[in-house]
């Protein structure tokens, strides 16, 4: 009973942390447009407090993967949860706009090692198959976490204003550094530690399939996030959308592939994983072409946009699942470094092509469908030479 109860609350910490991790840019986004109106900020500079959340956050992540495999990962997700709420106490009193830019820093350099350490505590108790399993789960729940986020950060932006959103997230990352502090076990060390020096990240980039997967997943993570980053601009403020509607719409995308993400959770073991990763290609095909129909017609309708991009996301849930384990167990002694290298590519990427598409953004769909479809090819590419590729193969089904 003891054990059951311990087990059950290191699941919780860990549900808590992703939730977090969720959360910090999600509900944050709908304070966009009054951000924009209370500094007198223009589209870019807005975005910028995206851009250098992620810069901090990739910063971090470097270190946070070599400090996790050498101290192990409990005492490192305690000091990246501590710099986070120091991070959110700076933007819930920031006076002006470079303290909230500050802030924003901290929080990414935070949020970093919950974000990408709180998977390795489940990768380092379970087999491979297994782990495509819980990840499925904790990515699910992290993605309904998101979804009531947008949903979530209207409301409180719409009665309480920005700051609201900042409280509620300090009142977060309090909660998980506690239940982290009281839960999470300490790591077992191997006999034979990782050197810190970046010489250990050099395996990882030598090794062509693994390097294949890291960028499919990169890849396949921006057009979301460039989705997500700029539909509060172009939603609120060229489409009409309200602040009290407008996190339905950002929120069914996280919805769906939650609910997607865990039910083939429960089923991913009885199917071969080639198959799934051939059916996950078309779906993503017919998302090109969706895409590129609406992008071209330059739609001005959220219900349809949504839908569009919708496609896609039903597209990602197979990958996710299937190629984010196999990433992390490639090389099991460098799992913290993995997981810093694939966080870190999403980021550099996600805030490159948020800045682009903030810079050419004209008030419509087109320039940042443009963007998404280029991503949505290097996918689907990527994903091919993937399936193709017969050490990934064997190794997913061991």
């Amino acid at each position: 009973m003891k054990q059951t109860f311990a087990n059950g609350m290191v699941l919780a910490t860990i549900i808590l942390m992703d939730i977090l991790s969720g959360m910090e840019f999600d509900l944050f986004a709908p304070s966009f447009p009054e951000l924009q109106s209370q500094f007198s900020l223009s589209a870019s500079w807005v975005e910028a407090l995206l851009s250098v959340n992620f810069a901090g956050y990739c910063l971090s992540l470097f270190f946070v993967g070599g400090l996790a495999d050498h101290y192990g990962r409990k005492p490192i997700i305690l000091l990246g949860l501590l710099t986070f709420i120091i991070g959110t106490l700076l933007c819930l009193g920031a006076p002006s706009y470079p303290f909230l830019l500050v802030g924003r820093f901290l929080q990414g350099v935070g949020i970093a090692a919950p974000a990408i350490l709180s998977f390795l505590i489940i990768a380092d108790a379970y087999p491979l198959r297994q782990q495509q399993s819980l990840f499925a789960i904790l990515n699910g729940l992290l993605n309904f976490a998101a979804g009531a986020a947008p949903v979530l950060g209207s409301y409180i932006t719409l009665y309480f204003h920005w700051q609201g959103n900042f409280t509620a997230l300090l009142f977060l990352g309090l909660m998980a550094c506690l239940m982290t502090l009281l839960f999470i076990p300490v790591h077992k060390l191997p006999e034979h530690k990782e050197t810190l020096s970046l010489s250990g990240y050099i395996p990882i980039f030598r090794s062509k399939p693994l390097m294949l997967l890291i960028v499919h997943i990169v890849f396949g993570f921006v057009p979301y996030w460039i989705f997500v980053g700029m539909s509060p601009l172009l939603y609120m403020e060229d489409l009409g959308v309200s602040l009290a509607h407008f996190g339905y719409y950002q929120g069914a995308l996280a919805f769906v592939f939650a609910l997607g993400s865990i039910s083939f959770g429960l089923i991913v073991t009885r199917f071969d994983s080639k198959k799934m990763l051939y059916i996950s290609a078309f779906i993503f095909i017919i998302s090109l072409i969706i895409m590129a129909l609406v992008t071209f017609v330059n739609s001005s309708n959220p219900l349809l946009i949504t839908l569009a991009f919708l496609v896609f996301i039903i597209g990602g849930i197979i990958p996710s699942v299937i190629l984010q384990p196999l990433c992390l167990n490639f090389i099991p002694q460098a799992k913290g470094r993995i997981s810093a290298i694939l966080q870190g590519g999403r980021l550099v990427f996600a805030a490159f092509s948020l800045q682009i598409a903030g810079y050419f953004y004209q008030g419509s769909f087109r320039n940042i469908g443009i963007i998404i479809i280029v991503f949505i090819v290097l996918m689907i590419i990527t994903l091919f030479f993937i399936i193709k590729n017969r050490e990934l193969m064997e190794f997913s089904l061991e």
